[in-house]
């Protein structure tokens, strides 16, 4: 087991009202909590943390899983979540979708060498926060 160290850029936030929704937030999902909250209306949003690599025998990637607290789905299919919620001042942060960003699109040569960026925008075509698969060329992992 091996630590890999993922930093996540986001830039062109959809506002910090948009779709309906006011006082929005994105956060990178940590178990079933949000965690590193930025306004929608930021320039950029950065979230950086750790997850272990794990070699396996008979895994549907055939040679790594992934685990930890940001990691979710099943094995072969892990993803991180980046959650769009209203966070009003003082408040609580409440959900209203979610973005997948998947494990297995990282490229081998940032696994091996224990770190990988990736950079994406956070807006979708209709001006919303993105959500549903995300996945290259609409990530991009280095």
């Amino acid at each position: 087991m091996t630590e890999l160290f993922l930093r996540i850029i986001g830039d062109d936030l959809p506002g910090r009202a948009c779709g309906g929704y006011r006082d929005v937030h994105v956060a990178v999902q940590r178990g079933r909590d949000p965690e590193g909250a930025v306004p929608g209306d930021a320039r950029e949003a950065v979230w950086e943390f750790t997850i272990e690599t794990v070699e396996t025998v008979g895994a549907p990637n055939g040679l790594r899983d992934f685990r930890g607290a940001y990691v979710h789905g099943r094995r072969g299919a892990r993803f991180l979540y980046l959650t769009w919620g209203e966070q009003p001042p003082g408040g609580t942060f409440t959900m209203f979708r979610r973005a997948k960003l998947f494990l297995d699109d990282l490229p081998d040569q940032a696994v091996e060498r224990g770190a990988a960026e990736g950079r994406l925008g956070l807006t979708d075509s209709c001006g919303l926060p993105l959500c549903a698969a995300v996945r290259p060329p609409r990530i991009r992992w280095t």
